[in-house]
C-alpha cells in the first residue's frame, strides 16, 4: 500500500495503533523515562510534574543527535537541573543511538526504579508506538506502566494525531512507524502488547 492511497478508515487505525498515550492515574508518582530526542517537550513535561510531587525519579536517554550533535541525555540532565530539579532525582545515559538502546542501556535505572516500588512513565513523541515495545521487550518483568505523549513540529507544522495525513513529514514518520513495529511484532523481535484500563501492556 502506498502512502497514497490509505483511505479515512486506514487513517483512522493507524493512528490508534501507533498513538503510545496511558496517562499514569491522577496524583499516583511514577519514574519518568525521558526517550531520547533533540526537542525540548520530554524535559518541560518531567520538570512541570517533578515539581507537582509526580516525578520521584526522572530516567534521560540518548546519545549525539545526529541533526545538531547534542548528547541527548546530557542535555537533558542540564535542562532539568535549569529548571530545578535536583541532581539526585535524575538518571542518565549518553551513548545510546536508537530507541532500543535508550532502554537497554537505561536498564539499571528502570530496575531501580521498580525495586523502589515505582511504576513508569514513558515520555515520547505521541507516534513513537516502539518505545512502548522496547520497554516491554527488554524488560518483560516490568509489570503494568504509563505513557505521556507530545506533539512534534516538523517544518514548522505540527503533527497532531488529526493533522497527519496532510503533514509530509508527519506523515512519513507515522507510516513507517506503524510499519516497522508491526513487521517487528510478526517476526517475533517485539513483544506483542496492548493497552488494557489504561496502562501498557497487556501481553497476547
Amino acid at each position: 500500500m502506498s502512502e497514497e492511497e490509505l483511505s479515512p478508515g486506514q487513517v483512522d487505525e493507524i493512528t490508534r495503533f501507533v498513538d503510545i498515550e496511558a496517562s499514569p492515574p491522577e496524583g499516583e508518582p511514577t519514574a519518568h523515562f525521558l526517550f531520547g530526542t533533540n526537542r525540548l517537550q520530554p524535559v518541560e513535561i518531567a520538570a512541570e510534574r517533578y515539581h507537582r510531587g509526580l516525578a520521584p525519579l526522572i530516567i534521560a536517554t540518548g546519545g549525539v543527535n545526529r541533526h545538531n550533535g547534542i548528547v541527548e541525555g546530557s542535555e537533558f540532565r542540564r535542562l532539568l537541573i535549569e529548571r530545578g530539579v535536583p541532581d539526585s532525582v535524575i538518571r542518565h545515559e549518553d551513548r545510546s543511538t536508537n530507541t532500543w538502546q535508550n532502554v537497554e542501556f537505561a536498564l539499571p535505572f528502570l530496575r531501580e526504579a521498580l525495586e523502589s516500588g515505582w511504576r513508569i512513565t514513558a515520555i515520547s513523541k505521541w507516534f513513537h508506538r516502539r518505545t512502548v515495545h522496547s520497554l516491554a521487550t527488554l524488560l518483560p518483568d516490568l509489570g503494568p506502566f504509563y505513557a505521556i505523549a507530545w506533539e512534534p513540529v516538523y517544518a514548522g507544522k505540527r503533527t497532531t494525531r488529526t493533522d497527519w495525513p496532510a503533514i509530509p513529514d508527519g506523515r512519513r514518520r507515522v507510516i513507517r512507524e506503524w510499519r516497522e513495529v508491526s513487521r517487528r511484532v510478526e517476526d517475533g523481535s517485539f513483544r506483542d502488547v496492548r493497552r488494557v484500563d489504561g496502562a501498557w501492556p497487556s501481553p497476547l
